[in-house]
């Protein structure tokens, strides 16, 4: 079994490999913090060491799983170009909530009040399905839809997450440092696919690999949405296996 793990692993760090997942910055941009994952320079650019990436992804798909399990939410978060696509893509097919547009200050600490400006986009909605804004002027309209759009492009993809969620997922943790630090401040852990540049000091569960490459990016996203899909169906078969034995007993 160790054997095959083993395996496994190498090839998956040949994988890695092939899409640059080990290519970090410069050496004079490198974080104190990632010191540990770092295998080497060549040619003054961080060599990332794969098979902790690796290690450090594991326990992040124990942590996604156990979530997954338990019926709650991660909030998927990826605003540079490299992640948008991916991110809006694979938290989708598990029907999680994510932003890939300007973290909104208050997401997490104030979501109150975001949930009524969500609420504002869900009724222009209806009311525009209805034909209900053609009551209002020309104008009225032309700014009603002006600020839908606005609501649309930053809340439609969190829309029903109604409660802050269980855990975080970054993509760059620098590059979404608000977002960590609100989600700090809210007490939610925050998993990030983090390259050699970022602090990880604050992060519950770090990736340390290229954050840059939307192959890199995907790579990683993809094993967590899978991750996701494990802990969900390990507790619909757990859930079954218990209406079985009621039954059972029952009869």
């Amino acid at each position: 079994m160790q054997k095959d793990v083993s395996k496994n692993n190498e090839a998956l760090v040949k994988d890695l490999f092939k899409i640059g997942a080990h290519f970090g910055y410069s050496r004079s941009r490198r974080h104190p913090s990632v010191s540990e994952f770092i295998y080497g320079f060549k040619n003054k650019t961080a060599v990332i060491d794969l098979e902790k990436s690796l290690e450090s992804l594991e326990k992040a798909k124990q942590f996604v799983r156990k979530i997954a399990s338990e019926g709650k939410l991660i909030l998927f978060v990826g605003t540079k170009n490299e992640a948008k696509s991916v991110i809006k893509n694979y938290a989708g097919v598990i029907g999680q909530p994510y932003v890939t547009e300007r973290w909104i200050g208050g997401t997490f600490t104030n979501l109150k009040q975001i949930r009524l400006r969500i609420d504002k986009m869900k009724d222009y909605r209806a009311k525009d399905k209805a034909g209900e804004l053609s009551v209002y002027t020309k104008r009225e309209r032309t700014m009603i839809g002006i600020e839908r759009e606005k609501m649309e492009k930053y809340f439609s993809g969190f829309e029903d997450m109604d409660k802050v969620p269980a855990a975080m997922f970054v993509v760059d943790s620098d590059f979404e440092k608000i977002a960590v630090v609100e989600a700090k401040q809210s007490g939610v852990p925050v998993i990030a696919l983090a390259s050699s540049d970022c602090d990880i000091r604050e992060i519950d569960y770090p990736i340390i690999a290229n954050d840059s490459s939307k192959a890199s990016v995907e790579f990683f996203v993809a094993a967590l949405e899978e991750a996701y899909k494990e802990g969900k169906t390990e507790a619909q078969t757990i859930a079954k296996a218990k209406a079985e034995e009621v039954k059972t007993v029952g009869n």
